[in-house]
């Protein structure tokens, strides 16, 4: 049992990857401002690999304080860019089970992340798999207040050069300032979502 050193849990390493992509795949130009991803993941001790444990109360009920981390983290590495879209995702090693990293990406988590970004009024969409280092991960994105917004649903992929260990568990969150670059499938617009339920 490796010894705690953010809460309950055993943080390793955390991980921050940044894009910004000023024109599409074709060459066309942003129609307005590049679209800024980010991912930040932290990669963290699995106590419970390599057994079933019945109860997994203990990583729920602690995950706000590591929510409110990734809040912080999101906030300075937007730099004053409002975030318009949300994703999360979990790596979990081979000795652990897919619901170690799930315990970590419940409401409880996820609310301090919404109070970070001003509001989300929408779930957040995520994915997950068990893998090893190098493992490419799949986040999807959708707008943070409302699901029906089709130009945010998009997609960012991260890889990890040295998580998660096979007693560990990688944590990500993805955000994106804005919608992919010259959506034109119509469709609600973030423009109109304004006073609308976003849990739809």
């Amino acid at each position: 049992m490796k010894a705690p050193n953010f809460g309950i849990f055993h943080i390793r390493k955390w991980f921050l990857q940044v894009e910004d992509t000023l024109a599409g795949e074709t060459g066309a130009p942003a129609d307005g401002a590049p679209l800024r991803r980010i991912v930040i993941a932290a990669c963290i001790h699995n106590p419970y690999a390599g057994r079933y444990v019945e109860d997994l109360g203990a990583w729920i009920e602690a995950s706000p304080e590591l929510g409110r981390e990734f809040g912080r983290r999101i906030q300075e590495a937007a730099g004053g860019a409002a975030i318009e879209s949300y994703g999360k995702a979990i790596l979990v090693g081979l000795d652990g089970e897919y619901e170690h990293g799930n315990a970590l990406l419940t409401n409880p988590a996820a609310n301090p992340i919404r109070d970070a970004l001003g509001g989300g009024k929408s779930w957040v969409p995520s994915s997950g798999k068990r893998g090893v280092p190098g493992t490419i991960l799949d986040i999807p994105l959708a707008h943070k207040d409302a699901l029906y917004v089709r130009s945010h649903y998009d997609t960012v992929s991260a890889a990890f050069n040295d998580a998660p260990n096979r007693d560990e568990v990688l944590v990500c969150w993805a955000f994106a300032t804005r919608g992919r670059l010259n959506a034109r499938l119509g469709g609600l617009k973030a423009s109109e979502i304004k006073g609308l339920d976003g849990l739809n």
